[in-house]
């Protein structure tokens, strides 16, 4: 993991010097994020009783696997890897703002729980009102908190998932009327919404795998496919979805924009989808799709929200 990290950062500051610094600290936060990942797979996973049929309700009514669940969490293990993000972050730039959410952790100012659970529920309301309310910088407390958890939120995506091995015999959308519950598989398969099936996110950007448009979550770095090509977030297809490539030389990097709702995903063509928690190395490679989208006034919804405690119907 760490060895295919460092060939793709090599390449990204060769090609783009300026980086330097950048990827200098996602090399720092990266390499804490993989360290408490296999301390998360050697064993401090949340044990979750979800049986299939629950979770393949949920999905066939819209709503992620993870949301609105009460998950425990390793929250000594999290805590100090709380700190630690802070530490690199404060050592990268970040200063003060950095040290203080640090200072805000170890004192018990800022609940270190609290804050991760939100996180995990992708509540960034109440992240930012907590973090306003102690006067820290909310857009970095977010960010600690999602590198914390993260490692967790990708284990669980990875093994709820893994419950549906293989494809369903009938798509959801073809089930005659009356025809029983879907499977796991099936609610998986009929999954063609723009944000995760797993954690609800939007997606970081898309990666165009052998002809497969897979948009691959910013958060638990899940990966789906939907059966249209439209706008991920408001559905449009016609006239106001647009795919372009800002350098005409390099057509394998695009940016879909939508003037129906303002918003844009870059698109990459791969020979393999990043893994977690590499997603965001392919993030930075791809940061002047971003400019190229902002100067033309297109942005990133905020999440998307779900009901309070809203699980399974029925």
């Amino acid at each position: 993991m760490l060895a295919s990290a460092e060939r793709r950062w090599e390449a990204l500051v060769e090609a783009k010097p300026d980086l330097e610094a950048a990827v200098g600290l996602q090399r720092g936060l990266l390499t804490r994020v993989i360290g408490l990942a296999r301390t998360i797979d050697g064993g401090r996973l949340p044990r979750l009783s979800l049986p299939g049929k629950y979770l393949a309700t949920k999905l066939s009514h819209g709503v992620p696997i993870l949301s609105g669940e009460p998950i425990p969490l390793p929250n000594s293990l999290l805590k100090s890897s709380l700190v630690g993000f802070c530490d690199d972050l404060a050592a990268g730039g970040a200063g003060e703002a950095a040290t203080h959410i640090s200072e805000a952790i170890d004192s018990g100012r800022l609940d270190a729980g609290s804050l991760l659970t939100a996180s995990l529920a992708r509540d960034e309301e109440a992240v930012r009102t907590g973090a306003n309310h102690l006067a820290l910088a909310p857009d970095l407390t977010w960010l600690v908190a999602e590198l914390a958890v993260g490692p967790v939120a990708h284990a669980l995506q990875r093994t709820l998932l893994a419950l549906a091995p293989g494809p369903p015999i009938l798509p959801a959308p073809h089930r005659p009327a009356g025809a029983a519950a879907p499977s796991l598989a099936e609610a998986l398969e009929a999954w063609n919404h723009g944000y995760c099936p797993a954690c609800g996110s939007w997606p970081a950007l898309a990666e165009v795998v052998g002809g497969h448009r897979l948009l691959r979550c910013a958060f638990c770095a899940a990966a789906w496919e939907r059966t249209i090509y439209a706008c991920v977030y408001c559905d449009e297809a016609g006239e106001p979805f647009v795919t372009a490539a800002p350098d005409a030389r390099r057509d394998d990097r695009r940016i879909e924009v939508c003037s129906g709702c303002g918003a844009y995903l870059k698109t990459v063509d791969c020979t393999e989808p990043s893994p977690f928690p590499l997603v965001a190395i392919a993030d930075m490679e791809t940061m002047d799709l971003d400019v190229a989208a902002m100067d033309h006034h297109f942005g990133r919804p905020p999440l998307k929200k779900f009901a309070a405690g809203q699980r399974a119907k029925g």
